[in-house]
């Protein structure tokens, strides 16, 4: 249940601002025992207009002619090559950005500044816009690479996106969406670059029959080698939902069938977009569903931080929940085994549709969160 918000973003190489690094505070309570999906919003890039995802059409119920890639067994895991770019990129064009630039006299603008808008976080794409898809994503990836910063990008168009809810969208059918993936992908360059891929994508198949289900994951396999073969730079992660979502090896199974455990197309897992759970809980699950998942010992995890800081609320409430917080600072030095980066994937203050509309930056909210 992914809603997006829209965000009219400078199109070009992007200077920014550089942007220190360091950890949040995150405590160590166990997790609400809730099974909420989650709901995201997101910063997205637009071509030039302020405009919701569109609405797409059911999901074509035959796979892409591309299958995915048996995975080798797995061995024990060798460490990562270390990464030559560790500093994670700041787009300059943001709500929190736009809304602290507007209001430099708001009391709560400091804080809000300080804690929020000088993180780096995901740019999302969601419009259903093939013409244009490569050179937004160009945009950003030109605006890092000239900083020698690694960015964030969410891909988020699969067909019949958040099962007709309030993130509904995406590509008409999977034939369209693997012409958008390749178009996105021709965008990447040849840096480092974190894709987020398609969340809820993988969690949420429930609302979907047999053969939804089967071309979807078939998608998502042919979309993972794509965008690796077009930069083999780019780390692609696929969707685990969350610690209070599925069962580790159901989800594994499901993320198998997607590629996720094959080197030719996965880089590894994320958990918790724009959900609440703490990170100590999602770096237990992500490590039972890699286990489950097998595939080569170099796939890993990442982590959304960005309102994880007092854990997930009781009874599974998800929409802009009180006495939230934000959570560890974005970074790639997490110090802990088979998690190689802890981000901010949703942005805090982006509303959930309770606080305000959803995927609108609400500085109430943000103030909220960053005070708390």
């Amino acid at each position: 249940m992914v809603a997006a918000a829209s965000v009219v973003v400078a199109l070009g190489t992007a200077a920014g601002l550089l942007t220190a690094l360091g950890d949040g505070d995150d405590g160590d309570d166990p997790r609400g025992a809730d099974r909420a999906r989650p709901k995201v919003s997101a910063t997205l890039l637009s071509p030039s207009t302020v405009n919701p995802p569109s609405p797409s059409g059911s999901p074509s119920a035959a796979a892409p002619t591309a299958r995915p890639t048996p995975s080798p067994g797995r061995t024990a895991r060798k460490p990562r090559a270390a990464a030559v770019t560790t500093s994670l990129y700041r787009h300059p064009e943001s709500q929190v950005l736009d809304w602290v630039r507007a209001n430099p006299a708001d009391p709560r603008t400091a804080v809000i500044e300080s804690r929020i808008a000088s993180r780096p976080a995901a740019v999302w794409f969601t419009e259903y816009a093939p013409d244009t898809v490569t050179s937004r994503v160009r945009a950003v990836t030109a605006g890092a690479a000239a900083q020698g910063r690694v960015p964030v990008l969410v891909a988020y168009a699969i067909p019949d996106r958040d099962c007709g809810g309030a993130s509904e969208g995406g590509a008409p059918d999977l034939d369209a969406y693997a012409g958008w993936i390749d178009a996105f992908a021709a965008g990447l360059g040849s840096g480092e670059v974190v894709v987020v891929l398609e969340p809820d994508s993988i969690a949420q198949t429930d609302c979907l029959g047999d053969a939804g289900r089967a071309g979807r994951l078939a998608a998502l396999a042919r979309a993972g080698r794509v965008l690796k073969a077009a930069d083999p730079k780019a780390r692609v992660y696929y969707d685990a939902g969350h610690s209070g979502w599925n069962d580790p090896a159901e989800q594994a199974a499901l993320l198998k069938r997607a590629g996720a455990a094959s080197a030719a197309s996965s880089d590894g897992i994320f958990s918790n977009v724009s959900n609440f759970h703490r990170t100590a809980d999602e770096v237990a699950y992500d490590r039972r569903v890699l286990d489950a998942l097998g595939g080569p010992p170099g796939l890993g995890a990442v982590i959304d931080t960005s309102r994880n800081g007092n854990g997930a609320p009781t009874g599974g409430e998800w929409c802009d929940p009180d006495g939230r917080s934000i959570g560890r600072a974005p970074t790639f030095r997490t110090g802990q085994a088979r998690i190689d980066a802890y981000l901010w994937v949703k942005l805090p203050g982006e509303s959930d549709g309770c606080k305000g509309s959803a995927g609108e930056f609400s500085p109430s909210y943000a103030y909220e969160l960053a005070s708390s």
